[in-house]
């Protein structure tokens, strides 16, 4: 397959440059992508994010399906300009005799190869860890997976839904008297792509030790069973099994949407006592907040009917507006119920930069959210949104020293 020409070539890799200005604290990291949907592919955006090299390895004829997810504009997948920013594309067919020699190759010059092929796949191939290692002993190799590399469930086919079934997310998720509820988006996969970076930078603290790299093996469904906090140890200790119960919380109260006189949700927090005092006394019930079970959060927990009714009918009698001036003044925490509109439309996230506009040579400019945070001194950036498949291949292989012939013949034998 021919790959695309790009309307304009990427920023030197080299050079980390961000959107900021300035090499990113990653400039030099040189990372290949060989994932799919959707943890993998975000870890190593988020490592791009700052400034690592990241060349994103695609199937000829089978092109990460993240670039068919969702709304498209004039046939431009939207859902890949974000998971495929600041990466260089090429194409490979891993299994043909001709891929495997050119990835070996491209991993003898890399630092992290992340990948998510069902356990054994890349054996087969005959780029299982032994070869890759060999290759390049200071290697990272994250393997991304639904269930892991070993035990019963290894090799089953899996995504991130699965494993917020299987964590226990979905079973206390919901209203009480409803079913289990599964997340509008991938959660469990934006968790493990977190993860997995933070992983993979931990794996490489520990070569610049040991001079040795090593194979990370993450499994989808560990990270959002760890951010659901205690619920094992609660089992394990009392027998305890966290029921459905909306939104409210098991351990504080009050805690809930509640909907103003002009029709706006808002959400409001109290897990510090001091603030649940401060907002029974703002809706004019201080005499709950003087009750024996007031003063813990179990306690109020307990009573949350009583206190959504006294804050719920507060709020009810008051514009949105007006809610959040009262509560702000009360030192109280509230805010409203965003839809992706109010997002883009909030001084807040504007004076973060939350949301940034980016150039896109295909799209003109396009807004997305921006890295993650922001460091004083290397700051990272988006350098450029997704680019088109196989965009960069016949520039990495030139690169990586093949000659054009050497390019014309792995095109002959449909390796890219």
């Amino acid at each position: 397959m021919t790959p695309t020409a790009p309307d304009t070539e990427p920023p030197d890799p080299d050079t980390g440059a961000g959107a900021a200005g300035g090499a990113g604290p990653l400039a030099g990291l040189r990372v290949l992508d060989l994932a799919t949907l959707f943890a993998g592919p975000l870890a190593a955006t988020l490592l791009g994010d700052f400034g690592a090299e990241v060349v994103k390895v695609e199937h000829p004829g089978r092109p990460d399906p993240s670039r068919g997810h969702g709304p498209a504009k004039d046939g431009i997948g939207l859902w890949w300009k974000l998971l495929g920013r600041n990466k260089r594309t090429m194409t490979l067919d891993l299994s043909a005799p001709g891929g495997r020699d050119t990835l070996l190759r491209l991993a003898a010059t890399a630092d992290v190869v992340v990948e998510n092929f069902r356990p054994g796949t890349l054996e087969r191939w005959g780029l299982g860890w032994d070869e890759l290692s060999a290759a390049n002993p200071r290697l990272v190799l994250a393997r991304v997976t639904a269930f892991g590399q070993q035990g019963p469930y290894a090799r089953r086919p899996g995504f991130g839904t699965l494993a917020e079934a299987m964590s226990g997310f979905a079973a206390i998720t919901g209203e009480p008297d409803g079913p289990p509820t599964l997340p509008p988006f991938g959660l469990a996969d934006s968790i493990a792509a977190l993860t997995c970076a933070y992983a993979v930078m931990t794996a490489l603290a520990g070569r610049d030790r040991t001079g040795r790299g090593q194979v990370v093996d993450l499994a989808i469904i560990e990270p959002i069973l760890t951010v659901l906090g205690p619920h094992p140890l609660w089992y394990d200790q009392l027998g305890y099994v966290q029921p459905r119960t909306g939104n409210r919380s098991v351990n504080n109260a009050p805690r809930n949407t509640y909907r103003s006189a002009d029709g706006r949700w808002l959400a409001v927090s109290t897990s510090a006592q001091s603030v649940a005092e401060r907002v029974l006394r703002l809706v004019g019930r201080p005499e709950l907040a003087a009750e024996p079970w007031f003063a813990s959060g179990s306690g109020r927990a307990a009573h949350a009917p009583v206190l959504d009714a006294a804050v719920g009918d507060w709020i009810a009698r008051h514009k949105a507006d007006d809610v959040v001036a009262a509560f702000e003044e009360a030192e109280a925490a509230i805010a409203r119920v965003y839809d992706v509109r109010d997002v883009l439309a909030d001084p807040q996230f504007a004076a973060l930069d939350s949301v940034t506009e980016v150039e896109d040579p295909e799209l003109g400019p396009l807004r997305m959210q921006n890295v993650l945070f922001r460091l004083s001194e290397t700051p990272g950036g988006i350098r450029w949104a997704g680019r088109p498949h196989g965009a960069d291949t016949d520039a990495v292989l030139t690169e990586l020293g093949l000659t054009g012939a050497e390019i014309s013949a792995l095109r002959m034998e449909g390796a890219l």
